[in-house]
Parts: C-alpha cells; sequence; structure tokens
C-alpha cells in the first residue's frame, strides 16, 4: 500500500510541476523584445496583411486569452504551430528530438559505464598515482567548456588526421529510407563519434567520483568484512557486494543527467553541426518562435521529472531497505 500511495503522490507532483513550468516558459518568452512574426513580414506589407498573419497564429488576442488557450491545447498534446516553420510544433522538433535522444543516450551509455567501473578502480586503488591521475583527468575534461574541447577533437581528428567528419549527422548527399537506414549505418556512426566523445568526456567525471566515494563508504560495511571471511576474490567483493549498494547515488546522478544532457548538448550540437533539439532551441529562441521553444522546454523537463521517478522505483530494487512512503 505504501508503493501504491508514493506513486500516486509523485504523480499528482509531476503534474502540479509541470503546469508551473509551462506557465513560467510561457509568460517567459512573452517578455522577450521583439515581435515574432518580424521575420515572416515582406517589405510592402499592408497593415490588413500584418493583422491577418497575428490572427493565424492568435496573437492579436489579448495575453490572457493566448494562455488559457494555451493550457487548453497542452491536455489535448497540441504544442500548436510554429512561426517560423508553419507547420504543427510536433513535426518540427519529432526528428530533432530523436538525434538529440541517440547523442544523449549514447554518451550515456560511455560516460557511465565507464565512469561507474572507473569509480570502483579509484576506490580500490584509493592513495595511488593511478587515483591522482583518474580525478585530475576527469576533473579537467569537467571544467572545459565543451565547444572548446569541440574545436580540438576537429582539429586533431577531423582536419589533421581525418579519421572523422566535422560536422553534420550524415554525409552530404546521403539519402535515407526510413528509421533504420537513418541511424543503423557506418555513415551515422562516423559522425557520431566525436561529438559522442566529447559530451561522454565532459560528463565522465559525475559518475567516476560519486562512485569513488561511495564505494569508499561502503568498504567499510559489515557485509564487505563479512564477504573477506568467506575468501571471496576481491574483485567480486568490489563489483558484484560494494558496487550494488554504492550504486544508489549513481542511479539518482543518472536520472538528473538526461536532462542535463539536452541542455549541455546545446552548444555540442551548435559546434558539431549537429541537427538536434538543442540547435533548435537556440534558433527557437532567436527567432521568437515560442511554440517550438515552449515544447522543447516542456520536454526537457518532462524527461527530467520521469527519470527522477524511474530513479526512486529503482531504489527499491537495488536496496531492499528502502521503504516507500
Amino acid at each position: 500500500m505504501g508503493t501504491q500511495q508514493f506513486i500516486i503522490r509523485r504523480l499528482f507532483q509531476m503534474i502540479i510541476s509541470m503546469f508551473i513550468v509551462a506557465t513560467v516558459v510561457f509568460f517567459l518568452f512573452r517578455l522577450l523584445p521583439g515581435n515574432p512574426t518580424t521575420a515572416m513580414i515582406e517589405p510592402g506589407w499592408s497593415t490588413e496583411a500584418r493583422e491577418m498573419l497575428l490572427e493565424r497564429f492568435g496573437l492579436n488576442e489579448p495575453l490572457h486569452v493566448q494562455y488559457f488557450r494555451y493550457l487548453g491545447n497542452l491536455t489535448q498534446l497540441d504544442f500548436g504551430i510554429s512561426f517560423h516553420y508553419s507547420r504543427p510544433v510536433i513535426m518540427v522538433i519529432g526528428d530533432m528530438i530523436w538525434n538529440t535522444l541517440i547523442l544523449m543516450i549514447s554518451s550515456m551509455i560511455v560516460a557511465y559505464t565507464i565512469g561507474t567501473l572507473g569509480g570502483v578502480l579509484l576506490a580500490w586503488y584509493r592513495g595511488t598515482k593511478f587515483e591522482a591521475f583518474g580525478i585530475t583527468t576527469g576533473l579537467i575534461f569537467r571544467a572545459l567548456p565543451p565547444f572548446f574541447v569541440g574545436m580540438l577533437f576537429i582539429m586533431l581528428f577531423s582536419f589533421n588526421l581525418g579519421w572523422f567528419p566535422h560536422s553534420g549527422m550524415r554525409t552530404a548527399g546521403y539519402v535515407a529510407e526510413g528509421f533504420m537506414d537513418r541511424y543503423i549505418n557506418l555513415d551515422f556512426l562516423r559522425h557520431l563519434i566525436l561529438p559522442m566523445t566529447v559530451s561522454s568526456l565532459y560528463f565522465l567525471a559525475q559518475p567516476m567520483l560519486i562512485m569513488r566515494n561511495t564505494m569508499m563508504e561502503v568498504m567499510g560495511e559489515d557485509f564487505v568484512e563479512m564477504a573477506e571471511a568467506k575468501g571471496l576474490t576481491k574483485a567480486r567483493i568490489m563489483y558484484v557486494h560494494a558496487a550494488r549498494n554504492a550504486l544508489l547515488p549513481v542511479v539518482t546522478q543518472g536520472a538528473l543527467f538526461l536532462g542535463m544532457a539536452i541542455g549541455g548538448q546545446v552548444l555540442i550540437e551548435y559546434v558539431f553541426g549537429w541537427p538536434g533539439l538543442g540547435q533548435e532551441i537556440v534558433l527557437a529562441a532567436q527567432r521568437h518562435d515560442y511554440p517550438v521553444a515552449q515544447a522543447s522546454f516542456l520536454m526537457m523537463a518532462g524527461l527530467i521529472m520521469i527519470m527522477n521517478f524511474i530513479a526512486d522505483m529503482l531504489y527499491g530494487y537495488l536496496d531492499p531497505r528502502v521503504v516507500y512512503k
């Protein structure tokens, strides 16, 4: 019963949080100076034509009317029509969100796999030069701006060595037929490697250091001493027994990683010319394309909330001592 009540309470909190985010996003973009229809109005347009354009996008209505219409559309998952593309927002960002998710998920898998295993090794070899080297390397890549690392990688691996393409998601002239052909091919993989590597290096330090610190606490627990008394190998103790109990903070951080990765990949997508959601958010803000920008931020907020909810559910699986109230 406690788990059911916890799930219902969390779902209610998510609905309230999404309402608050939707409200803030709506008014935030309308506080920006400039008219979203300016870029669409051509010289010589009459006043009547301009009024018709405003009416077409519902911008001639009072702000409170626009707001309630906006909330009503959200309940039907209708994000409106893009001012710039004159197409439904869901169609505009549909392909872009897939491009961002593939880049982000691949970066997350690499960063958290290497970071988690590396954190165990750092705890294992604590006080050695290996630990100092691992921590220093992780913090350096975390401190360096992603766009700077991206440009260095482009100069080295694209222009100097010629190993990988420097921008885009596929070679010019490549025609993809269907989802599988678009993403499951060597050409896409060659374009993915550089931005994925830069993104992974930027996020690597967090899971690695969290895992190291938690492992050092867990290694002093009674069950670790019991496993040593049984004669188990140190590798089995570290990776099977201690690591599982040290994963809880890493799981929490992994849930937040999803939202941070979308926001943090804006610069990476811009540097590598990756046609993703992060790049489109920047362009939508510059164009005052309210519907696209609003939908993008709502998706980011929704992903963060969902991943936090999944992390809370995983707690009970990873640690049977966790009780939901």
